[in-house]
């Protein structure tokens, strides 16, 4: 999947304006192009037929603006796991740590933004440092005429994930690799992240049991290996693999994260979940000391239920399917059986009723499963395998049902989407 072209390749054929320091994530068929194209790229071009695709409405300016500013692929320039989006390490492919270049302990962490050396001017002086003028009044209207526009957006769907800990970012940077497909995170706390942030007994380090170290080839988190023989690898601060992750994810424009906010409640029409209740986290804590303070809602296609196991927030929305009746009981999770409980928790990962899929640790409640402890790459591979059921219930391209088989990807399969949106040559 390493396209070295010269001068820089662009995906799409017309001119796009503005360009950005961006990427879109394109799906090429093979590792191997063929001779041909191989003898075209050689000559600094790639000739394929036109491909007429749909964009949805609301991505498609940022979409095409990505696809303007494709750097150079030039094998000057290392590759970063996260700009090939088409590599997966759910199809069981595996991707080394970018290699990092020998430097100075001094040149290491010289800063760019300050650095007179060399013979470009410093950007600014520390020594007589002034901001740029802002009116106060223009923050707030920034702050809110964006938060506003995203609830707006997000009000109808495609995908809502209660949870943002280890298993639901996991599933949202999976879903978010389809770009016709809206992803709208809800989390409760102000720090997403979930029981991700340390290891187990509020240590650091984070333990990753193989082969989910596929994930964080794929994701860019260094890790330390014991060697083939091992049966587990260790990221040194269960942080650096919650910090990158999240950033991926919402670095996405397909993605947008409402932190700060719960979801009380489901929306249920005709058998089927169709959607979260939503409200501030604060305002949910205190329903028991104020009153008249009625919700929101979001409409989804697909809700995918990451919520953790049972606490304040936690298996939220196992326990309102039990009260409403529309699955029998919530045995809770069975005591820790580490081998036995990562492996079930990734193979019942379910659609539970029709709209609503478990993941994550939320699946051992609903399903008595043993509780894992401190291991968390159940939670990576579960996330994942939740995203290719919503993107099987949505009806498209997924891993689950072949028709994202390595080595028979089609990018319209890909960048396809709804059809009242404008088509664009690619």
């Amino acid at each position: 999947l390493n396209l070295h072209v010269s001068p820089p390749l662009r995906y799409f054929q017309r001119p796009l304006s503005p360009p950005t320091a961006c990427t879109l994530p394109i799906y090429f068929q093979s590792s191997a192009a063929p001779p041909r194209a191989e003898a075209q790229a050689s000559a600094g071009t790639l000739s394929t037929s036109p491909v007429r695709t749909r964009f949805p409405h609301s991505i498609r300016a940022e979409m095409a603006a990505m696809a303007t500013a494709t750097a150079s692929l030039s094998s000057a320039k290392p590759r970063s796991p996260f700009l090939d989006l088409h590599h997966s390490s759910f199809h069981g492919l595996s991707f080394p740590s970018p290699a990092i270049a020998a430097r100075s302990p001094a040149a290491r962490y010289q800063s760019l933004s300050v650095s007179a050396a060399g013979p470009a001017a410093p950007r600014y002086d520390l020594d007589a440092f002034r901001f740029e003028p802002i009116k106060e009044s223009i923050v707030a209207r920034e702050m809110t005429r964006r938060y506003m526009t995203d609830m707006i957006t997000y009000a109808d769907t495609d995908v809502v994930v209660v949870g943002a800990g280890s298993a639901g970012l996991s599933c949202a940077y999976e879903l978010s690799k389809d770009p016709a497909v809206r992803v709208a995170i809800v989390e409760q706390s102000v720090s997403p992240g979930g029981g991700a942030w340390l290891g187990g007994q509020l240590f650091s380090a984070m333990v990753v049991r193989k082969p989910a170290q596929l994930f964080l080839d794929e994701v860019g988190v260094e890790y330390d290996d014991a060697g083939a023989d091992a049966s587990y690898v260790v990221i040194k601060h269960a942080a650096l693999f919650t910090s990158t992750i999240l950033s991926r994810v919402l670095a996405r424009p397909n993605v947008k994260l409402f932190n700060a906010v719960a979801a009380e409640d489901l929306i249920v029409r005709e058998g089927r979940v169709a959607g979260v209740v939503t409200n501030w986290a604060l305002v949910s804590m205190n329903h028991d000391t104020q009153s008249c303070m009625d919700p929101n809602v979001m409409e989804a296609r697909v809700v995918v239920s990451s919520c953790g196991h049972d606490g304040p927030f936690g298996a939220t929305g196992v326990k309102r399917l039990r009260d409403i009746g529309m699955v029998d009981s919530v045995p809770g999770m069975k005591a820790l059986d580490m081998n036995a409980a990562e492996d079930a928790v990734v193979r019942l990962t379910r659609e539970v009723v029709p709209g609503m899929i478990v993941t994550g640790m939320e699946v051992a409640e609903i399903e008595g499963a043993p509780r894992m402890g401190p291991t968390f790459g159940a939670m990576l591979i579960s996330g994942q395998k939740a995203a290719h059921l919503a993107l099987k219930a949505l009806g498209r391209p997924n891993a689950l049902d072949g028709s994202l088989a390595v080595g028979s990807i089609q990018p319209e399969m890909i960048l396809a989407s709804t059809e009242n949106a404008e088509a664009a040559d690619a």
